[in-house]
Order: structure tokens, then sequence, then C-alpha cells
């Protein structure tokens, strides 16, 4: 029944998303030009221009979310998996499309409108993922829509994998029971051994999923059940035995014949995710350093008038895949030997007076845009630190290496 419907609900789910967008662009324009700007002769509430770009948006949003998976099955993921990439990618057609208007100079167009399309299609498609979200989280809680699951394995993967459907029923997964070499599990039907019972319980209708659940001494019936789903045409999924060791992000890979978990993966490892995340980098950037040049200009004048030295302060940090790069900011203190070993206090003496002033108001920061525009840095990751305090970190601190698998 699931598999029936399937393809028919997610035509669906697009369709819905690409009325929504418009629509939003359409309120956006209303509440801009109409409501806040009573601009009413304004050519873009004609339909002939705000319709085609509405629908051009659109159509290029529910793109971008075929590409980034958001219409791939949201069983077992949790709240945030979606409400981050709707808020990204709504955020990369937002500033794309300011960008757009700003180097076409489309004066008709308003980057009003812009501002007022992301916060309504982003508000209005969270809504309708969040609503559906629960409405299928009541659904199955109360017994529909229900994947139904044939379990083998009667080790303590086995069990785990038992206790975590009986855990979040709204998940929507049904073990219709278990084959094992004992009936030693808890929850769960127990239908036999493989030998006994495997081909027959797989050749029963309305079986969803096969789940292999096998401990090490138990590999070897591996192939067999591999070709037994197959051959009953029975989707197979496998709990690695070595569950426990590894994240819930790891990723398959393939090197000719051997198969490889990373253990260690990070999001921009897809490459359509981190193509997003450049593009919203270099837009986000470009648009940001030509709305703080006149900022930035006041502050090189202030910093070079402050104290000797140079305007722009640069120093080594550790950036991505702890590839070293120069990070530029505005000078805040005097030129000194400790500016690679030391971090600035508080009431630190080594800082000027307008270098304070620029601290306080992050201006000092401006600068590592150009870092962002070149690939330095993103606009949105963590904060790139000096090799000298890496070095000691690495030691101290859990884990602290891994951020640099992702964009500093």
């Amino acid at each position: 029944m699931i598999k029936r419907w399937q393809k028919l609900l997610n035509l669906i789910n697009r369709l819905i998303d690409l009325v929504l967008i418009l629509l939003s662009y359409l309120a956006a324009v209303y509440l801009w030009l109409i409501v806040i700007r009573k601009d009413t002769s304004n050519i873009a509430l004609t339909f002939l221009h705000s319709g085609w770009v509405a629908f051009t948006i659109a159509f290029a949003i529910v793109i971008l979310y075929q590409l980034a998976g958001l219409y791939d099955s949201i069983r077992g993921k949790p709240v945030g998996h979606n409400v981050k990439r709707v808020l990204l990618l709504n955020a990369v057609a937002s500033l794309a499309g300011a960008a757009l208007l700003y180097v076409l100079r489309l004066e008709d167009f308003s980057r009003g409108v812009i501002a007022f399309f992301y916060i309504i299609s982003s508000g209005s498609v969270l809504a309708k993922r969040l609503s559906l979200r629960y409405f299928l989280s009541k659904y199955r809680s109360k017994g529909y829509n229900l994947k139904h699951v044939l379990l083998i394995g009667s080790g303590p993967l086995a069990q785990s994998y038992v206790n975590t459907i009986a855990r979040y029923p709204r998940y929507g997964y049904m073990i219709d029971g278990y084959i094992g070499r004992s009936s030693t599990l808890s929850g769960a039907q127990y239908l036999g051994t493989w030998a006994k019972t495997g081909s027959r319980q797989l050749a029963k209708a309305g079986l969803d999923e096969v789940v292999a659940a096998l401990d090490l001494n138990e590999l070897s019936l591996l192939p067999k059940i591999i070709a037994a789903a197959e051959k009953h045409g029975a989707k197979v999924s496998i709990i690695p035995y070595c569950n426990d060791y590894i994240p819930s992000s790891t990723t398959l890979e393939s090197i000719g014949g051997c198969k490889l978990l990373n253990a260690r993966t990070v999001p921009l490892d897809d490459p359509g995710n981190a193509l997003m995340k450049r593009l919203m980098d270099i837009v986000g950037s470009a648009v940001l350093i030509v709305l703080t040049s006149p900022v930035m200009l006041a502050a090189a004048i202030g910093v070079k008038l402050s104290s000797p030295g140079p305007v722009v302060f640069k120093q080594q940090r550790v950036g991505k895949n702890k590839k070293l790069f120069m990070m530029y900011k505005f000078r805040s203190m005097r030129v000194n030997a400790e500016e690679d070993t030391a971090w600035t206090k508080h009431d630190d003496p080594r800082k000027t007076k307008f270098g304070s002033f620029i601290r306080k108001a992050s201006i000092d920061e401006l600068p590592q845009l150009f870092n962002v525009l070149k690939g330095d840095m993103s606009l949105i990751g963590p904060r790139p630190e000096i090799p000298h305090f890496v070095d000691q970190f690495k030691e101290t601190v859990p884990l602290y290496m891994l951020k640099h698998l992702g964009t500093c």
C-alpha cells in the first residue's frame, strides 16, 4: 500500500510546495508595495511581471529542494533535518534573487519584496512540513501507514532494534516477527530458525522490508538472506555488527569491490550541499561587501589615524581540512610580538581606543568577508583558530579536530 501511493504523494508534496512558494512571492509583493509602500502604480504589481517571476522562483526552489533530498522519506529523521535545509535553501534563493536585481538593475522589483518573500515562504513551507510530520506521526501511532518488517537475528543488535521500534511508534514500523537461532527476544513474535521458516516468511504478502540484525557469529547467513530476499522481491536493510561504534551520519563509499563505512561524514561531503553552501557564501559575501563598503572605508581611515602600522591585520588560521590561510581583520591593537600566541583580553593594554570601538561593534571582522569570497572561510561554520591554540586543543578537547572536516 505504501509503495503504491508513494509516488503520487511525493508529486502532490512537490506541487503543494510550488503553490506555497508562488503565493508567498505574490503575498510579499502585495504587502511591500501596496500595504507598506502604497505604490499601487508599480509595474511589478501586474500579473505579467509578478506572475512569471513568482513561477520561476517557485520552480527553481522546488528543484533545489529535490537536489537537497527534501522529498525523501522522513521516517526516523529528526525534525531539524528539514528545518535547517529549508531555511538554508530559501536563503540561497533569496540572496541570489537580491544579487540578480542588483546586477541587472531591475528597479521595478524591490529588495523589500525579497526579504518578505524569504520570511513568508520559509514560514509557510515549514508550517506545511511540520504539520504533515505531526499528522503522519499521529496517524502511524494509531496503527496506520505502517511499514511491515521481518527481523532476522536474535542477539543484542536485534533486541536493540525491537526496543527502538517500540519506543518510537510515530516512525510507523511494525515488526511482524523475527527469525533467529533462539526465542530470546522480548517484544516480538518468534517465527523459527532461518533454515525452517526463512523462505516461507519472505514469500508472505504485505512485507515491506527485511532487517538483518546479525551478530558477528551469524554473518555467514547474510549471503543466503540477501539472495532469498531478492528472489522474493523484498527490500533488505542491514544493521552492521559494529553499530555501536559508528555515528548516525555514516555513509557508504565504494573502492572497487570494497565497501567502506565512513564514520565521520559531514553534510558538505555531498556535492549538492557543498555547491549550495559555496553559492550562498559567494552571493552573501559579495552583497555584504557592497553594503558595508562605506563602513569599511571609515574603519580603515580610523585605524590608520589611531596608531602606526598596517590597516589590515593578517593572521594565520587553520581552515577546512587543516589548511592554513591568512585571515583578515582591521587592526585593533598596536603592533606586538604576541599577536599569534595570545588571545585578546577585555582590558588588553595593547588595544587602541579606536580598536576597542570597532571590536565592540564587530567592525574589525568585516574584512573576513573577503576571506569568505575567496573560499578560505564560510558565512556559517566553526570559527577558524590560530595554529598555536589548535595544537593545544587537539590534546585536551575531545573530537576538537573534527570541526576541520567541515567548512570553517
